[in-house]
């Protein structure tokens, strides 16, 4: 299928530090195929608030003219493009009506514009368009676009956030029935989605073991948040979000393993861990964000790592991004029972049914591992990797094509 490019419309920018679905597919089809990777637009609002960020500055000028800025991305083969178009209208916080949907044709305008120009620019002829959780905006193209498919991607149950809820549950809805093909990360979004299209695949998430096989193979500096620490490193690393996040849960683990190190390395975008205190215990450490490529340090130096998401009906529909990446590095770890998915990897993770168990469970992950406890997570996180996603993509597409 090399003889496709692939307009990528996405909600997850090409300048994300964090790992994330859409750009690790990119880095996959790049190696055969040409990628356009379309920005989720800045709104006037988004603009004005990031002013300070430099990559806002450097599209500014482009942006602020109502142009396309294209710019090349690190670590990503030269059969890439990123594209971010101009600026739309912020306007989620309007109710559903005429005001509304008028100011949505001229958001959609401003991404169709943006595809047109790709086009034109980069001679694409024969193509497919993705859209990756991205409902807002051109959710799909329209025929006189002429895409060889127009395919949705399904990330997350969007009806569990208030903000998407609020009009994006609505218009993934709409672009998942006019979509050709709609792909799911999970087998509750593929209960959920192939209610609305019968032509729902499931196509979950991955790892690319290159990045986190290094825990295996080079030997990192302790960082600099562990300097001073003594004893097991209980670590968790990800998007702390407390849609997901059971951080009740957290702080009792780490109360009752007062012994051990609690080390979560991710962004914080919320203040429940403050409510709850979590910052003065003294075992708790939180990093912040960081780039994808500085994980394999910090995974290095975890002596168990944690999935400790919520039971509720958000995570029922997750395949995380983390289990393959734990796994690839050889790591245990110890996991919620949040979905059908996690519970697919009972062989090779310490899974709790209950609050109690998790806890426990901590102490059995902390126990010398064997070389062949070791390896069975790393031939699982291999059979997940991107490489088989892309692979199994084409299979998919193929049906349609």
């Amino acid at each position: 299928m090399g003889e496709y490019d692939i307009i990528y419309y996405t909600l997850f920018p090409s300048d994300n530090i964090y790992s994330s679905v859409s750009l690790s597919l990119s880095k996959e089809f790049a190696k055969n195929n040409r990628v356009f990777y379309v920005n989720k637009p800045y709104s006037v609002k988004d603009f004005v608030g990031n002013w300070g960020n430099a990559k806002v500055k450097e599209r500014a000028p482009k942006l602020l003219s109502n142009r396309v800025h294209y710019e090349k991305v690190d670590k990503i083969p030269e059969n890439f493009m990123a594209a971010t178009p101009p600026l739309t209208l912020p306007i989620n916080w309007l109710p559903k009506g005429k005001m509304h949907h008028g100011l949505e044709q001229y958001n959609k305008k401003v991404v169709l514009k943006t595809v047109k120009k790709l086009i034109k620019d980069f001679g694409i002829k024969k193509y497919i368009y993705l859209n990756c959780y991205n409902p807002y905006g051109a959710a799909i193209l329209p025929d006189s676009f002429n895409p060889a498919l127009n395919v949705y991607q399904c990330i997350d149950d969007i009806s569990q956030d208030e903000y998407t809820l609020k009009h994006g549950y609505r218009l993934e809805n709409q672009a998942i029935a006019d979509a050709d093909v709609t792909l799911v990360t999970s087998k509750e979004l593929w209960n959920l989605k192939s209610k609305i299209s019968p032509n729902t695949h499931i196509l979950h998430n991955a790892v690319d073991p290159a990045v986190f096989q290094r825990v295996l193979t080079e030997t990192f500096e302790r960082p600099k948040e562990l300097e001073g620490r003594t004893g097991k490193v209980v670590g968790f690393i990800g998007n702390l979000d407390h849609l997901r996040v059971n951080y009740p849960l957290l702080k009792k683990a780490a109360l009752h393993h007062s012994d051990k190190t609690f080390l979560f390395v991710g962004p914080l975008n919320n203040t429940e861990y403050l409510e709850l205190g979590m910052p003065d215990l003294p075992n708790v450490i939180f990093t912040g964000g960081k780039n994808l490529y500085e994980l394999p340090a910090y995974l290095q130096h975890m002596d168990c790592t944690l999935i400790p998401f919520l039971c509720n009906t958000l995570t029922k529909s997750i395949y995380p991004l983390k289990i393959n990446e734990y796994l690839a590095a050889g790591k245990a770890v110890v996991a919620t029972n949040f979905s059908e998915d996690i519970s697919g990897f009972s062989d090779n993770i310490y899974l709790a049914d209950s609050e109690e168990a998790f806890i426990h469970q901590i102490d059995a992950a902390l126990m010398p591992q064997t070389d062949e406890q070791i390896q069975k997570r790393i031939d699982c996180a291999n059979s997940n990797t991107w490489t088989a996603r892309v692979s199994q993509f084409w299979k998919i597409i193929d049906q349609y094509i």
